[in-house]
Parts: structure tokens; sequence; C-alpha cells
């Protein structure tokens, strides 16, 4: 009990806390967040499977959400923002990254292009302090209103399959006219001290599966919440939401991306546009991709059963360290020991042997795709 009151002091919560204490979920400290891990007593994998063969629902209400809009709105965010956002259409959506000087990862992030100079920031909810600080810092000289409106929405996720025939019969949302990264909005149809707010539709999802997200009011989450578990839908926590995103590939800030890990050691030079005029971390970029990283992200596959966790070492095969996993498990959907690591550059080919010290033993493996189960995202 001592050790639950400990928790509920330290962590916030979600607008669904409730609800996830109500299904009997296992919750933990995520992200300064009191969150559910698992529902399942049998573990992660009816709700990672419901994921992959049906669809689940996941509270990511945690996550952090800040408006940037004005004059400037659209030059602000090439200003932080590796991917290139000028001339976009309304309701695209971009994934990349906020970069330090040094090229070292702020945050990852997505950026939802809502009007002509109105975008719609989503940050990681470890970093939301950290990420606000630096916004506020680097608006100087921007004719912008930046926002930080991470505690007014809440969001769901619902991936899977099944996923839009679920929003449009349960929900009563249409979806068929929203193609992969895009978003639109509605009003929502409910009272709000901060009214009128938006509703933010939009088709990205974090698990390889086709899926939606929806942002808005507290209420108004909370209802559809509600609607989507009375109708049968699988609520899913933290747990498969990490072995689905591990599984196709998807790097987890802290993990496959920190300060020290540049998006061109993690692998992702694509959503960094380098004839984009200028943002923070350009030349450090461009310099690290012309010469080359010391280190990258790799996959790894294990010739046995055992499983690589975050820390592990991964040695050369004559027994010297060469790099250190970022993420590790036994997959679910193709049943096999594989990992991310982060290793010296001359040692990235695939096929090449590597061992990972895991406790006391060493077992033998080899480099392989980073991703390890094909996506299903709808094109």
């Amino acid at each position: 009990m001592a050790i639950r009151q400990e928790l509920e002091k330290k962590s916030k919560r979600t607008c669904l806390y409730d609800r996830h204490v109500s299904l009997g979920a296992t919750m933990v400290e995520f992200g300064g967040f009191d969150m559910p891990l698992l529902y399942q007593s049998g573990g992660i994998a009816p709700e990672h499977f419901a994921v992959r063969e049906h669809a689940g629902l996941f509270d990511v209400s945690h996550m952090g959400e800040v408006t940037v809009r004005g004059l400037d709105a659209e030059r602000y965010v090439q200003h932080i923002f590796t991917n290139d956002v000028a001339g976009a259409p309304v309701g695209k959506i971009f994934y990349g990254m906020m970069c330090y000087e040094d090229g070292g990862t702020v945050d990852d992030l997505l950026v939802y292009k809502l009007g002509d100079n109105d975008f719609f920031l989503v940050i990681n909810a470890a970093n939301i302090d950290k990420d606000w600080a630096w916004m506020k810092e680097h608006a100087a000289g921007f004719d912008i209103d930046l926002q930080n409106r991470s505690d007014v929405y809440g969001q769901l996720a619902l991936q899977g399959p099944e996923s839009e025939d679920i929003m449009e019969r349960v929900l009563g949302i249409g979806c068929s006219d929203l193609a992969f990264y895009t978003c639109k909005t509605i009003l929502s149809p409910l009272p709000s001290p901060h009214s009128p707010l938006e509703i933010i539709i939009s088709r990205t999802g974090y698990t390889g599966e086709d899926g939606f997200e929806l942002y808005g009011p507290h209420d108004f989450i909370r209802d559809c919440w509600d609607k989507l578990i009375k109708a049968g839908v699988q609520a899913c926590g933290l747990g498969c939401r990490d072995t689905l995103r591990f599984e196709v590939g998807l790097p987890l800030y802290g993990d496959e991306l920190s300060e020290d890990i540049t998006p061109v050691m993690a692998g992702l030079t694509m959503f960094v546009k380098f004839d984009k005029p200028e943002f923070i971390g350009r030349e450090a970029l461009a310099r690290q991709k012309a010469e080359g990283p010391a280190r990258k992200l790799v996959g790894i596959e294990l010739m046995d059963k055992a499983i690589p966790r975050h820390g592990y070492a991964v040695l050369n095969m004559a027994g010297e360290p060469i790099g250190e996993v970022t993420t590790g498990y036994r997959t679910l959907s193709t049943d096999k020991s594989v990992c991310m690591a982060l290793v010296d550059a001359a040692y990235t080919k695939l096929d090449t042997e590597v061992q990972i010290q895991i406790r006391k033993k060493v077992f033998p493996g080899k480099v392989v795709k980073k991703r390890f189960y094909d996506k299903h995202y709808k094109k």
C-alpha cells in the first residue's frame, strides 16, 4: 500500500485513469504518468494479437500537445523541425525530430498542419516540460502564438485492421477519406471551458497496423472510450504498445533516440531534409551524414531463445564490446529473439556475426534489418 501511495503522489493521471482501474489494469509509472501496462492476467499476448488481428484501444492522453499559430507559424516549425512542412496541404502530418545544435535529439514528434498558419505538435510524455522550455527558448523573433495544450487534450489510439469499420460503426466517424499520415478536424460536440475545441482525427499509428488517433477534450475522450469498450474493443496497455512498435522497427525516445543518439545514427535520415535552408542541428547532422556516424542502429537476431534487454553489451566475435542493446524481445508475432542495438559502424553490415552478453553468458547472433515484422498501414 505504501508503494502504491508513493506512486500516486509522484505520477500524474490521464482523464481515463478511473477506467483503467475499473478494468483491473496493472498500473505503472511512465513519462511521469500512472499508466496501464496491461489488462490481461495472462500477459500482453492477447492485447498484442488483438491489434495485429482485429483492433485494440490505447489511452495515449499522456502525450503532449503544442499549438503553433500566427504569421510565422510555418517558418518557426521549419526552424525547429528536421522534416520539411513548407507548402504542405492542410491535413498533412509529418514525422521528424527536434535537434540540438550538435545533432542530438531533443525529441521525435508528429507535426499536423491544421491550417495555413496553424500547426499542432504531438510530443512524448516524458519530454513535455523539456520540449516546452526548448520551444519557448527558440521562439524569439517569430510572430507566433505558442501554446502548451497538453493538459487540455486527451488522446485515444484505435489500432488494427478492423479500426476503420469500428470508427464508423461505433463512433459514427467516417474515416475512409483519410489517407495515411493525414488528419481532419471537427468541433467538439461537448461543452468545454476551452470550447470551441477542435476534435482532431488522424491516421498514423505506432503499431505497424492501420489505425486512428482522436484528440479532444477529456469528456469527449471518456465518452469515446466507454462506447468502444462497451462495443467489445480490447483495451491495450503500454506493454503491447512497446512490443508492437518494436516489431516493425519504430523508435522509442530514450532507447533508439536521445540527446546522444542523432537521427543519422538511428537510421532516420529520410526524415531529415538537408535541402531546407536551415533548421537547428542541420550543420552537425549534415557533417555526420557525410563522414558517417561512429555508431549506427541495427537489428540483431540471436541464434537462441535468450532475450536481449536494454543496456546489454554487444560484442564482436573476439569478445570485445562494440555497442549495446536499445530494445529487445522474444517477438510475439514471429517467435524470434531479436533486438535493436547501437553498434560501432564497422559491424553494421547485414549478416555480420556478433554476440550479446546476457548476464554471465554470451549468445551468438547476426545483424539483420530493424523491421522484424511487416507493416500493414493503409497507403
